[in-house]
């Protein structure tokens, strides 16, 4: 993906729906945005007893369990199926653990808008797509492999971000956290810690994003996210 820029701040809304209501700015993450990049952590370094831990304390404050589902399912885009199938797998034993002891974790909602299809899929997802990027993604590696652009957009852009289920701030701090464990992705990590500056958060929510990584003792991730920031904010 192409670089992003840091201007235009505002919170963004997929193509096509009014569902996505503007988010307050705050320089602060909510405690339940606060778990969403250390799920993604642990699901993209495949650590299940941390997981485990996360998705509990995730659903204690006061993540819903479609919006952890919409996260896991969103991050096979980056992570691979295997990961995300197992990250479910474990939502699963989490679900019916809590259950078991008596613990009724609010459902959430599913997604109302209809995802299009054929050509307006294609139009959908390159508007959410251009949206997120700051500019129409294109360049060498697209000309040379024009499918994958073509993926990009009818599927993750159009498929994934066009559900409504969970706002565009949620869907880019998991994409941070599972990247920020990942090594080797770092220009991916820049481009989408810029796409999270222009859907929304602010500088101080992504440097508490760092901290969070690293009061959980993840300072390679943590390193990783915070190298990415200060490289998207200049």
């Amino acid at each position: 993906m192409s670089s992003y820029s840091t201007s235009d701040a505002a919170t963004l809304r997929p193509e096509g729906t009014d569902s996505h209501a503007q988010q307050k700015v705050s320089d602060r993450l909510s405690a339940r945005q606060q778990f969403i990049p250390l799920i993604a952590c642990y699901m993209a370094s495949s650590r299940m007893d941390k997981l485990n831990t996360a998705l509990n304390q995730g659903l204690d404050a006061g993540l819903t369990v479609n919006e952890i589902k919409e996260i896991l399912v969103q991050l096979y885009a980056y992570t691979g199926f295997p990961r995300s199938l197992n990250a479910l797998t474990e939502l699963m034993k989490v679900i019916d653990s809590r259950q078991q002891r008596g613990i009724r974790d609010e459902q959430g909602k599913e997604p109302a808008a209809l995802v299009p299809v054929g050509d307006e899929l294609r139009r959908v997802g390159l508007a959410n797509q251009t949206k997120i990027a700051g500019t129409a993604v294109k360049g060498p590696l697209f000309e040379f492999a024009p499918v994958i652009n073509q993926f990009l957009q009818t599927h993750l852009f159009g498929d994934i971000f066009a559900r409504d289920n969970l706002d565009w701030q949620s869907r880019e701090l998991a994409t941070v956290g599972a990247l920020a464990a990942t090594s080797g992705v770092e220009a991916q990590l820049l481009s989408h810690m810029r796409g999270s500056l222009r859907v929304g958060l602010t500088h101080g929510q992504l440097r508490q994003l760092v901290q969070v990584l690293r009061e959980h003792g993840e300072n390679d991730a943590a390193t990783r996210a915070d190298l990415a920031l200060q490289q998207a904010s200049r």
